[in-house]
């Protein structure tokens, strides 16, 4: 959470407020969280509720600032069954965690056989040689 100040301020740093990466509306939307008081709504349609940006620019923004490590997104199981989805917010990004791929993984190699049922290897030219 960003610093607040006494006269109802939010410091945000320019690592945010310049990032190359980010377009205007992630940033201006990360400022936007990061001044709300903890536990307030930030999912999609309430934020659309109250900016012109519309739901779907909204959720990419959501998307730019996860994929940088400013917001992290958890989906959770309440008591009552309901999912629901936890947003926080990070004044500093956060390193992203590493991809994981959807892919099968590789099936494990076969162990070999042992040692003693193996054919004895070839001798090599320099042995052959030397002898």
């Amino acid at each position: 959470m960003p610093e607040s100040h006494p006269d109802q301020f939010t410091v945000v740093g320019d690592h945010l407020t310049q990032h190359p990466d980010l377009s205007l509306t992630a940033i201006g939307l990360a400022i936007h969280i990061q001044s709300l008081p903890e536990g307030t709504p930030v999912g999609i349609k309430v934020l659309a509720a109250k900016f012109p940006e519309g739901e779907t620019r909204i959720a990419a923004a959501l998307r730019e600032l996860e994929a940088h490590g400013y917001l992290a997104r958890i989906k959770e199981r309440l008591p009552s069954g309901q999912m629901v989805t936890r947003t926080i917010s990070y004044n500093n990004p956060q390193p992203r965690p590493a991809a994981t791929s959807r892919r099968e993984p590789a099936p494990e190699p076969e162990e070999p056989e042992p040692a003693a049922s193996l054919p004895a290897p070839a001798p090599s030219l320099a042995a052959a040689l030397r002898t």
